[in-house]
């Protein structure tokens, strides 16, 4: 289980490669709102149970520190959530070119709205 504190109990999984990538956004369903794309993958293999996150931020939303601060807010916005999250699926976090300003406006607590609004558009 997971070492991080606030980590729940769940493990906390990256996808890395890029045919992990690849396959969420080719097979996944996506969800995406005016600051974020979120797609989600189904897996079948053993490891089924484990929920994974990768994340994505182009280069529209800014330079390299810029972006790394908001895929570590995106990270925390989603693992805060990770009691509403399906087991066995990869997730894909995608930053759109508006997401920095919502970070700089209203901070984690924005993105954490964004992403729970998207959360439950894909469980309908």
């Amino acid at each position: 289980m997971s070492s991080k504190p606030g980590g729940e109990g769940r493990k906390r999984g990256r996808l890395s490669r890029s045919g992990d990538f690849d396959r969420a956004y080719r097979d996944g369903r996506s969800h995406a709102n005016r600051f974020l794309v979120l797609y989600a993958f189904p897996r079948t293999e053993d490891d089924a149970d484990e929920v994974r996150l990768g994340v994505s931020v182009g280069k529209k939303v800014g330079g390299a520190i810029e972006r790394n601060k908001v895929k570590r807010a995106m990270r925390e916005a989603f693992w805060s959530l990770s009691d509403r999250l399906p087991d066995g699926y990869d997730f894909v976090l995608v930053g759109r070119s508006g997401v920095a300003g919502l970070i700089d406006r209203e901070g984690t607590a924005g993105l954490t709205a964004s992403l729970t609004a998207l959360l439950a558009e894909a469980d309908e």
